[in-house]
């Protein structure tokens, strides 16, 4: 269909292009014509004067007879002064004078066409009047022959035909391969487009070595193709990215029912034996996971969709020192710097400082370092643990959503692997970031955020 669609759009542009042509050839013969047959009329004209000179000089000389021979013309007349037919030729003998329109007044010889003449039914002449002054008067020759028609003759109007012809047949096939050269690029980026649609080729489609409207489209086309194709990795990934959170909620969200199920399950097969304070405590352990892992994927949930939040100024030093006031079994060593104002959501950066804690809380050794301060135009904040850090290629891997380490710090058996993310989103919502960087013990957390200028 598309081929149909390409020919039809040469065939229309190489008919319009043939009117158009025909259309102009038409005008300029029209005045070819025009000045052509002006050109013979006189020069017809003169002709017939000429031969008609011959007669002038036999009134002038008074040998006139009163028949005289026409010499090629369609006939002759001479009329005296008192408006009498004194001689003709012999197809005009016994008619009155064919006109008096011509010569006009004041003019000593005139020309006219002149049509429906009453010897000349049917067809116009050329009348040509010439004054012969006499002693009686002014005579008058008439002279007679056939006009030049519109179209001059039949060879100038058949080569004129053939001539249009021609040239509208050429412009037909000129203009159909001229079309078709150019629309060349474009069946070419059809092809691969619909190659590309069918899965069978590469996201991009030829680019000509023109430079033209046709290499722009194509180029147009491939940063359309390139953007659409990151699109489609990107929404792959997302996919990948959700398919493997899925499995990962659902595997989290399975271990603390699990072991519900397990405790219940076994307290009832055995009730006379059972310390039902103990299995309380248990259940009450896992609900608290399962309660953890709801909200942490709720809140998640609120990040990712951009729910809105209340910002405010927030002296992020006296934040840090609210979360750290909170008993933990860790000891916690502070250094803040008072007056580093930051705006903010007040509940999501206490739930990303809680984080940050509650992960260097389960794998630090003895204590916990909280430092706060501003460094050009950033407001800083360092979560530093005595654990045993982190490798420097796992440094993304901690941040991705239930992600787990298997060396020394996979003793945590409160986490839910969705701490470090949530806090990761809570700092990018707040224009800042959050990494590890590099220490000489433990983890190091570094939480990077624009400072309000005073």
């Amino acid at each position: 269909m598309s081929t149909r669609l390409r020919r039809s759009l040469r065939t229309r542009l190489a008919l319009f292009a043939s009117i158009a042509m025909l259309l102009l050839n038409i005008v300029v013969s029209a005045f070819v014509l025009y000045a052509l047959r002006n050109e013979v009329a006189d020069a017809e004209a003169q002709e017939v004067s000429s031969k008609a000179l011959r007669v002038l000089l036999l009134v002038k000389r008074n040998q006139l007879a009163p028949r005289v021979t026409s010499n090629d013309l369609d006939g002759i007349q001479v009329v005296d002064p008192a408006g009498r037919v004194v001689s003709s030729t012999p197809n005009l003998a016994g008619l009155p004078p064919l006109t008096r329109e011509i010569p006009h007044r004041d003019h000593a010889n005139d020309v006219a066409e002149l049509c429906d003449l009453r010897a000349f039914p049917g067809r116009c002449e050329i009348a040509v009047a010439l004054h012969a002054y006499q002693p009686d008067g002014a005579w008058v020759i008439y002279a007679f022959d056939p006009a030049v028609p519109w179209y001059v003759s039949r060879k100038v109007i058949t080569f004129q035909i053939c001539l249009m012809i021609l040239l509208v047949t050429l412009t037909w096939y000129g203009v159909s391969h001229v079309v078709a050269r150019t629309l060349a690029p474009v069946d070419s980026i059809r092809k691969k487009l619909a190659e590309i649609t069918a899965g069978g080729g590469g996201m991009r489609v030829p680019v000509p070595e023109n430079d033209d409207e046709i290499r722009a489209l194509a180029e147009t086309a491939n940063q359309t193709l390139e953007q659409l194709e990151a699109a489609m990795e990107q929404q792959e990934t997302a996919i990948e990215q959700q398919r493997r959170f899925a499995g990962d909620a659902s595997h989290d969200l399975r271990s603390p029912i699990t072991a519900m199920r397990t405790q219940v399950e076994g307290a009832l097969l055995h009730p006379e034996g059972t310390d039902w304070q103990a299995t309380g405590n248990e259940v009450l352990t896992s609900l608290d996971r399962l309660q953890a892992i709801v909200t942490n994927l709720l809140t998640l949930t609120k990040l990712d969709a951009g729910a809105p939040d209340r910002r405010e100024p927030l002296d992020l030093g006296g934040l840090a020192a609210a979360e750290i006031a909170r008993p933990r079994s860790k000891r916690v060593i502070p250094n803040l710097q008072s007056g580093v104002v930051i705006t903010g959501d007040r509940l999501q950066l206490a739930r990303l400082l809680t984080n940050l804690l509650d992960n260097a809380e389960r794998h630090a050794e003895s204590h916990i370092i909280v430092m706060v301060r501003q460094q050009d135009s950033e407001a800083v904040l360092e979560v530093l643990d005595d654990g045993a850090g982190i490798a420097h290629d796992q440094r993304e891997i901690v941040f991705q959503r239930f992600a787990r380490l298997d060396d020394s710090r996979s003793r945590d058996s409160g986490g839910s692997g969705l701490g470090l993310p949530i806090a990761r989103e809570i700092a990018k919502a707040h224009h800042g970031t959050l990494t590890i960087e590099d220490s000489h013990t433990g983890a190091r957390f570094v939480l990077r955020m624009p400072a309000q200028e005073d």
